[in-house]
């Protein structure tokens, strides 16, 4: 009984360790490295705490600010690729002993055996200005309203 209320308690304490809006770091995080003057490479990573969305505004909400960055105002996806991670994790298991009159009694509980997914999301972006009047296509997002739109919902590291 002890170790499902210490289970339970831990699962409490770590709900709140999800992966923050910050640098690439042992929790999981964002970058951006450039490969060329306008093509990006945006990474992101949760940990086994962290929503596959969590990660989507991530990506995007790195994308739209190296957009800003660079001065251009639309970003394009070239291509995307599905990082996420996964790992099993085990538990020990226990055993206790009883003893009755001049008897031993000893009982097994082995274990358990659990995903952990972490998941993770590279995009390859290029980032441009349309010229005026340029018909924009549905892979061409515009970054400030990219921007506008996630920015308010994601946890930023340090607060």
């Amino acid at each position: 009984m002890r170790i499902v209320v210490l289970a339970a308690l831990a699962a409490f304490i770590l709900t709140g360790c999800n992966t923050k809006y910050g640098e690439m770091g042992g929790t999981g995080g964002v970058a951006a490295a450039a490969i060329t003057n306008d093509t990006y490479r945006i990474s992101a990573r949760g940990n086994g705490y962290t929503n596959s969305t969590t990660i989507q505004d991530y990506s995007m909400l790195k994308a739209a600010e190296v957009t800003l960055a660079a001065g251009k105002s639309h970003f394009v996806i070239l291509s995307g690729v599905d990082a996420t991670r996964q790992n099993q994790v085990q538990t020990a298991g226990t055993f206790n002993t009883s003893f009755i009159a001049n008897s031993a009694y000893t009982t097994y509980n082995p274990g358990s055996v659990y995903n952990v997914v972490k998941p993770g999301e590279d995009l390859m972006i290029r980032v441009f200005t349309p010229a005026p009047g340029q018909a924009l296509s549905s892979n061409m997002f515009p970054a400030q309203e990219v921007f506008n739109n996630i920015n308010p919902r994601v946890k930023r590291s340090g607060k």
